[in-house]
């Protein structure tokens, strides 16, 4: 328990006996510089319920907490705020439990954990991967991460959109245009190859609208009349039916996608356990909404179409099944999620890492579910996210201005490669090493840039700026970890000791205050979907090590307890910012 969470329950304890109190919760905030104390509790949030004088009521506190309170050695008050000081007693006790951790500040769930499934990436098949699915690959995966190392089970799963009109743009363009390309006679990743037909299509087909306006079509009209989009819109038509030699190309070409996505995800670090498609999913969901009817939660329109009536809770009225008795993307939504519970029966909860442009669909889909009678459903969270700029501009795929997810990674790569040789830190690294530590560099860096953000506001990434190794970035903390391991490389001792009766230099006990939260912020990081905070606990925790690096010897410690016990808490901290960088699908590197 850190100190904050026993000393509410203390303070709680100290208002009942003293005033015949309940308080429901107590303020905290960090004891100012000039006054004497590690924490302290601000009084003045009590006087709505404890009447009188605040520095009178804060005196008494303090005196029950001396008098009561093990972990508190002595108090004083100043205006309302009750400075406490915590015997070092408690803080080695927690260093001692914590110290040979490894897996410090990480639950593992118990046998009959609900678990909670986390969705991301969910990319089409007419394209590579972007800039913006990056943001979404590397928010998805940390929040499964977070909420596996919170104590729960988790699946981490995509839903693969690999229909639709623009999947065959690609394949017609492939068709009249491609000559039989495939990645291996181009040398090209397959999705990229695809992607290429996608902007072709777009080419060509602006062509003919041209040409249909020139022949005093208006662009309304040659927009529905070129003849590449009749075709596309018939090749759909076919695959919907079943010709064997459209599906026969759709599932080629599919595969040459798959193929491009998984380097894609190899090279960004992140995973999956499951798989779902479109093609196997959009027809779910109507059952339901025939359920759905009988039971009023839905109702039908004279023209055959069925609606669900959300108006009283704010929303408006929603289409789930057209007219002609086909599907909307909410009904294969509705079924899909149905489907995974299914498939994994102890499913208790799902993420929806989709961006912020879906937000309005995902109250509906969550309501509709609930509406339907699924205890799951109160247990959904849409992982809503912002968009991501450079500072050249918006991207575009069927123009072709997207910026690549691996061409990103490469060069993000290049750059650490560029900075690393500026600064001359890599003697003694083999070429090959130094490849490796360039990519973890950068790849450090861009999954730290994105990830410190919360999800919700949109960011102007900039490469450079994320390469520093200066503030708060992803390098400078990679850097700190690997100054601590060359720490514990000269320390020529055993570091298995048990540490007692020192005294604490300041820096020492706010490094360990600073520790003794991690376990705390993972578990809301897990409750807030926020790998941000995870990102700037970190960065806290290193300026905090840094601090303690710069104003206490370690290996130049003459009194050998405290050498050792320098040692081990430099070790703590390496161990908590490599679980933290875990966390973030962030690799620390040992040298750099």
């Amino acid at each position: 328990m850190n100190i904050q969470d026993l000393l509410t329950k203390k303070v709680q304890e100290a208002v009942k006996v003293v005033f015949d109190v309940e308080l429901e919760s107590v303020e905290f905030q960090a004891t100012r510089k000039e006054f004497a104390g590690d924490i302290t509790v601000v009084v003045f949030p009590m006087l709505r319920f404890v009447k009188g004088n605040p520095q009178v009521i804060g005196e008494q506190i303090g005196t029950y907490l001396k008098e009561q309170v093990a972990e508190v050695s002595d108090f004083n008050v100043v205006k309302g705020f009750l400075n406490l000081t915590i015997d070092t007693s408690f803080y080695l006790n927690f260093f001692n439990a914590a110290k040979d951790n490894v897996a410090y500040g990480l639950l593992t769930a118990a046998d009959d954990a609900k678990a909670v499934m986390v969705e991301y990436s969910s990319p089409n098949t007419n394209k590579p991967l972007h800039l913006g699915h990056i943001r979404n690959n590397l928010l998805g995966y940390s929040v499964a991460e977070i909420i596996k190392a919170a104590g729960n089970k988790v699946y981490k799963t995509q839903i693969i959109n690999d229909r639709g009109i623009h999947i065959c743009k690609s394949m017609l363009a492939w068709q009249k245009f491609g000559e039989g390309e495939t990645p291996e006679s181009t040398g090209l990743k397959g999705d990229k190859l695809v992607g290429n037909y996608y902007v072709k299509f777009d080419v060509e087909y602006k062509k003919e609208i041209a040409a249909l306006v020139d022949e005093g079509k208006t662009k309304e009209e040659a927009e529905k009349q070129a003849p590449l989009l009749l075709e596309a819109q018939d090749m759909l038509r076919k695959w919907e039916a079943g010709d064997e030699e459209v599906v026969s190309l759709w599932k080629t070409m599919n595969q040459w996608v798959y193929d491009g996505f998984t380097v894609t995800y190899n090279n960004l670090g992140v995973d999956f356990d499951s798989y779902y498609y479109e093609s196997n999913t959009y027809l779910l969901g109507k059952e339901f909404v025939a359920e759905g009817l009988e039971k009023g939660v839905f109702y039908k329109k004279e023209d055959g179409s069925v609606w669900c009536d959300l108006t009283e809770e704010g929303l408006d009225e929603k289409i789930v099944l057209r007219a002609d008795g086909t599907a909307v993307y909410m009904t294969q939504d509705i079924g899909t999620a149905i489907q995974r519970v299914k498939d994994h029966p102890d499913v208790g909860g799902m993420v929806y890492t989709v961006g912020n442009e879906q937000d309005y669909h995902f109250k509906v889909l969550f309501l509709i579910l609930k509406k339907l009678g699924f205890d799951w459903a109160e247990k959904l969270y849409h992982l809503s996210y912002g968009m991501v700029d450079l500072p050249s501009g918006k991207m575009k795929s069927r123009e072709g201005t997207v910026v690549d997810a691996d061409d990103l990674v490469t060069e993000m790569a290049g750059t650490a490669e560029e900075i690393s040789r500026e600064l001359g830190k890599l003697d003694g690294f083999t070429e090959e090493e130094k490849k490796e530590l360039y990519k973890t560099i950068g790849l450090g860096a861009l999954k730290y840039y994105i990830l410190k953000v919360d999800p919700k506001k949109r960011i102007l990434f900039d490469p450079k700026e994320s390469i520093d190794f200066q503030g708060n970035t992803g390098p400078f903390i990679q850097y700190t970890h690997a100054r601590i391991q060359s720490i514990l490389r000269k320390a020529d001792f055993e570091l298995n000791t048990t540490v007692e009766g020192i005294e604490l230099h300041e820096k020492e006990k706010e490094l360990l205050k600073q520790l003794q939260l991690f376990p705390e912020v993972v578990q809301n990081a897990a409750d807030n979907y926020s790998p941000a905070l995870i990102a700037n606990y970190t960065y806290d925790l290193v300026k905090e090590f840094n601090s303690f690096y710069q104003n206490v010897s370690i290996l130049g410690e003459e009194n050998e307890h405290l050498k050792i016990f320098r040692v081990q808490l430099s070790k703590l901290v390496g161990v908590t910012i490599k679980n933290g960088f875990a966390l973030l699908g962030i690799q620390v590197p040992d040298r750099m």
